[in-house]
């Protein structure tokens, strides 16, 4: 027991000891030193840049100070760098082979960051998700959809997939399509709806509201009526405009057709008439 307890002393006051110490107060050091930096680096382009470029420079300055402190950590444990360097580049081959799929999204993040197709805040469709951009990460980003779900879609799915944003400009044009009854006169039918754009505050004049005719259906005149709107207003005028060009519409006596069938029975004249009739016969007894 006596030679377990000398050891131990032994250990303690050995010079590894001191160098665990130190290695572990760099990584306290390196840790405090990296956030103060990140936190100077958000405050001095705050003003230069956006949300997205804010946060790749506050990323990077951290894991840069902090990847320093941890090699200075390293060789104060009696590291060699070129130890490091090599053990470092078997590691990242293992990684690659063991997990191929989360490389790819590195990587893939790696290119959203650089191409920016799209920045925190904005609202994107991928597939059949819609939702506002919460956190572009390297392996993923992160969504928010209207009806408050958190989607996380892989940033490999994102370069492999059309993604549409829809608020990469400060207009939207909304495009509305329906038909009217052959009977109605199209130009009082435009008249209408150019009445309706210029008494909703929400349409925009310039660019101007579009009527386009797009065909005969088998019951409508068909066309397609285009107005534009800021796009935080958007919705509120997919809403209304619909409704007023409804009323609109009912006051004009403008007809919106649906539909009708007729049926055909498969004979082009009406059916003989059938008519049951009744033979008396009447017999005669004779006697003899």
């Amino acid at each position: 027991m006596k030679d377990f307890y000398d050891q131990a002393i032994q250990w303690l006051t050995g010079p590894q000891v001191f160098s665990m110490i130190r290695a572990s107060l760099l990584i306290l050091f390196g840790l405090l030193i990296a956030r103060l930096i990140s936190k100077g680096v958000r405050s001095l382009l705050d003003t230069k840049l956006d949300t997205h470029g804010l946060m790749l420079a506050t990323r990077v300055s951290y894991y840069l100070i902090l990847g320093l402190f941890l090699i200075s950590a390293m060789r104060e444990l009696g590291f060699s760098l070129n130890v490091l360097l090599g053990a470092a580049g078997i590691l990242t081959v293992a990684i690659g082979f063991a997990s191929q799929t989360s490389a790819s999204n590195l990587i893939s993040g790696m290119f959203l960051l650089v191409e920016r197709p799209f920045r925190i805040g904005d609202i994107i469709k991928v597939g059949t998700t819609t939702g506002e951009v919460l956190t572009i990460d390297l392996l993923s980003v992160k969504l928010r959809t209207f009806d408050n779900l958190f989607v996380r879609i892989p940033n490999e799915t994102l370069i492999k997939t059309e993604i549409t944003t829809l608020t990469r400009f400060p207009i939207r044009r909304f495009d509305l399509l329906m038909g009217v009854a052959y009977k109605e006169d199209i130009e009082h039918v435009k008249k209408v709806l150019f009445d309706v754009a210029e008494n909703n505050p929400l349409c925009l004049e310039e660019p101007k509201p579009l009527f386009i005719h797009q065909g005969f259906g088998d019951s409508s005149v068909n066309f397609q009526f285009s107005i534009w709107a800021k796009r935080e207003n958007f919705l509120e005028l997919k809403n209304s405009i619909q409704i007023e060009i409804k009323k609109a519409f009912d006051d004009a006596g403008i007809e919106i057709p649906f539909p009708h069938r007729t049926l055909y029975t498969g004979v082009q004249t009406d059916p003989f008439p059938v008519q049951l009739s009744k033979t008396e016969t009447n017999t005669e007894f004779t006697q003899e």
